[in-house]
């Protein structure tokens, strides 16, 4: 096997899938029970990460060139109401990974470990874009898991000589993100509202909040060039380079729609601690792997809200 992807049947499993399969690879794809992966060709396997034994025996059999660990609990605010899953998912399993291949013999892929641009959280002095080397302040429990995964993965190179890259992502979005996520969210809200289901209002949270968002199709893209050409041991931060309001997004949105939209601010929506700005330096990816972004904020919210306008039969 030449790549497995674990974690595929979550939204960046599919996209990721379609991006190696342009390259001819033999890929294999994990899920849990009761999920699916959107993409073809590929091999499929149930897979709990939470078993160390099930990863072993998997990685044992197939012995895959490149895996690909996209498996995590990956909504902040998810992460407030169960903390306890996350920090099982987003630290015992990449433990459970990291072990199994450490006691594979004569086995030696390269792992993608993806982690978060989180994990920067509350930054002193106002710094801003943040590059590889800024101090980490998470300020949620997502983001602490993703920090202590980044540690793991940094300790596991250094201490056994592993081929492990890793990666901070900023927010990504795409058609298919679950409506947990602030893009989602505000898309199908509006496709809804146009198509009679919904009065026109818009709940939200915060507006004020700025990340670093870009087209789940140049994230991948980026992954799979940190995989050839990443040094081992290293982190990558992985985003658009340029941090945008909450309020912006919406407003994008907005400007897409024929409707008069009011918005409304639901106090349930509003997290108990909000970064206020999150921007990555991406002169580090650019240099070692020659990526840049293919897609602008504009077509890829344009493109979410016709995905739903299609869903309700707008289109």
């Amino acid at each position: 096997m030449d790549a497995l992807v674990i974690g595929a049947g979550g939204f960046v499993g599919s996209y990721l899938i379609q991006e190696l399969n342009q390259k001819s690879l033999h890929i294999g794809a994990t899920v849990l029970p009761r999920e699916h992966v959107r993409a073809g060709n590929c091999d499929v396997f149930t897979l709990d990460i939470m078993q160390e034994s099930e990863i072993r025996n998997l990685l044992r059999t197939h012995r895959p060139k490149y895996i690909y660990h996209l498996a995590a609990q990956s909504s902040v605010a998810n992460s407030w109401k169960n903390p306890e899953l996350t920090i099982d998912v987003n630290i015992k399993g990449v433990l459970h990974l990291l072990e199994a291949v450490r006691t594979i013999e004569e086995y030696y892929p390269r792992i993608l470990l993806v982690g978060s641009g989180e994990e920067y959280g509350y930054l002193k002095n106002g710094i801003c874009p943040v590059n590889e080397e800024t101090a980490l302040h998470p300020g949620n429990p997502y983001a602490v898991t993703k920090a202590c995964q980044n540690m793991l993965g940094t300790v596991y190179a250094k201490a056994y000589g592993m081929g492990i890259v890793m990666v901070r992502a900023f927010n990504h979005i795409g058609i298919g993100q679950s409506p947990t996520f602030v893009a989602s969210d505000f898309a199908l809200q509006i496709a809804e509202i146009e198509a009679g289901f919904r009065a026109p209002v818009i709940q939200v949270g915060n507006l004020s909040a700025k990340r670093d968002f870009s087209d789940v199709r140049d994230v991948v893209r980026a992954y799979v060039m940190l995989m050839e050409k990443g040094c081992s041991g290293e982190t990558y931060n992985v985003g658009s380079g340029h941090a945008v309001a909450i309020q912006e997004l919406l407003d994008i949105l907005l400007e897409l729609s024929s409707e008069s939209i009011v918005i409304e601010q639901n106090p349930d929506r509003m997290r108990p601690s909000d970064v206020p700005v999150i921007e990555a330096d991406i002169s580090k990816l650019r240099q070692d792997t020659g990526w840049k972004p293919e897609y602008s904020l504009q077509e890829t919210l344009e493109t979410m809200l016709n995905y739903n306008r299609k869903s309700f039969g707008l289109l």
